[in-house]
């Protein structure tokens, strides 16, 4: 972890500086709460926050997708958490009703989402220690720092002298903070697992197929964190001038923009920016590239998946992860069944773009995956009963499995089903034909 700033820093603090503990008194019985997500999680301050259990009731969280876990018995008696994505620590509590869950799709610049908590009591936020002129960072994640800041009463600072630097609305005033606490620790780990070894396997072949058979030079690409799709940017060796707007930025983007891959040249929206929400799973060899340099710019959660903003971008490519595939298109990338797993997040916002812009919404996913049951399919007949529709097949252009490239823009759902069918698993493709027949009256 590189420090990131000098030790002048803490007389720029107004006397704002105090424990942890002491930052979170100003959190009330029956106070909301904006806690962040994923690497915008302040997590020493959801400790200590955690911590007054005894003394608050009735404080409502909002997080996702945390490296932290509310789920603890006598933690929840004085804390409500509402979550729109949920993580390995939420999932449980979501799924057993512990946890409130909102599923949301509709982001609006400068608008929190609705149902998750337009207006907060306090936001806790994790920043970089202030410059000389008093700004301060948002790190590698911006997420919905500016918006939740904006729209709450009070802000709390968690400060990290190893966040960097860059452009877009990665930049708030130490004037805005009511207390700051300096971190005290290692950040935690990435609450999302490493791809297992089949999966591994199965990201090589089908990112190798996306990127000869559909990635263009001089595109735009929304690439999605998930553990197929994060894979791409190491098989772009041999594109030119490719642009990026994407909500999460996967690793590997340094070293494109380096070489001239990535110069966004032709974007019709921010040209010649990497523009993302937040950067994920960065080496620190690519933080130090990224840290201050003017090509990369990270914006407001709500900003980037503003699908008023996404229908200005010509030429774009969404690539993006699903559980599961329908044998017509239909896709679920939240639920296993009525299960909750992850949340839609900019999924739709990004693919429906893509699709009405340029033809350009690609799901990506392996065609099967070995699990205690056994192996199972995910290119499916139909979804499973309870399953969620993340993205309607009319806004699904082509899915890619490492069987190959189904192409259905523009097809009936006849010729849907065959494509479908061409790139699921051997073992099951007799099973989809009589499915087909029984469920559709399709013959393939």
């Amino acid at each position: 972890m590189k420090i990131r700033t000098d030790e002048r820093w803490r007389a720029r603090c107004g006397g704002k500086l105090c424990s942890a503990a002491e930052a979170v008194q100003v959190v009330a019985s029956g106070h909301s709460v904006y806690a962040g997500g994923w690497t915008s999680v302040p997590v020493m301050l959801c400790r200590a926050l955690a911590a007054r259990r005894g003394e608050l009731r009735d404080v409502t969280i909002g997080t996702y997708l945390a490296p932290f876990s509310w789920d603890d018995a006598a933690t929840l008696e004085s804390f409500r958490i509402r979550t729109f994505y949920a993580g390995p620590f939420e999932r449980p509590a979501v799924q057993t009703g512990r946890f409130d869950y909102v599923p949301i799709a509709q982001w609006r610049a400068g608008q929190m989402p609705p149902g998750f908590g337009e207006r907060f009591d306090v936001a806790m936020i994790p920043i970089s220690p202030p410059d000389a002129e008093g700004y301060c960072s948002f790190g590698t994640g911006v997420w919905f720092g500016p918006t939740a800041m904006a729209n709450a009463e009070l802000v709390i600072g968690e400060v990290h002298p190893e966040f960097i630097r860059t452009g877009g609305q990665n930049r708030v005033h130490v004037s805005r903070f009511a207390r700051l606490a300096e971190i005290d620790a290692k950040p935690p780990p990435s609450p999302i697992p490493p791809r297992s070894e089949e999966t591994e396997i199965a990201a090589q072949v089908i990112c190798t197929l996306v990127a000869a058979e559909i990635v263009r030079d001089r595109a735009t690409l929304q690439i999605g964190i998930g553990d197929v799709s994060a894979a791409l940017l190491a098989f772009l060796d041999d594109k030119h001038d490719l642009g990026i707007h994407t909500e999460l930025c996967p690793a590997g983007v340094a070293d494109l923009v380096r070489r001239g891959v990535v110069s966004g040249k032709y974007k019709s929206l921010h040209p010649g920016k990497v523009v993302a929400s937040a950067l994920a799973q960065m080496s620190d060899d690519e933080l130090d590239f990224i840290d201050g340099n003017p090509t990369f710019e990270l914006y407001d959660f709500t900003y980037t998946d503003d699908l008023r903003n996404l229908l200005q971008i010509e030429d774009f490519i969404a690539i993006n992860n699903a559980l599961a595939v329908d044998l017509t298109g239909n896709v679920c990338s939240e639920t296993r069944g009525p299960e909750v797993f992850s949340g839609p997040g900019g999924q739709p916002a990004f693919a429906v773009s893509a699709s009405i812009t340029s033809g350009g919404s690609v799901i990506v996913l392996p065609s099967s995956q070995l699990r205690p049951e056994g192996r199972q399919p995910r290119i499916v007949a139909a979804l499973a009963p309870g399953s969620t529709t993340t993205l309607h097949r009319g806004f699904v252009d082509c899915v890619v499995t490492e069987q190959g490239v189904a192409r259905l823009r523009g097809k009936s759902l006849r010729e849907r089903i065959g494509e479908m069918i061409a790139v699921a698993h051997p073992d099951f493709r007799g099973e989809l034909r009589s499915e087909a027949k029984r469920l559709y009256g399709v013959t393939v």
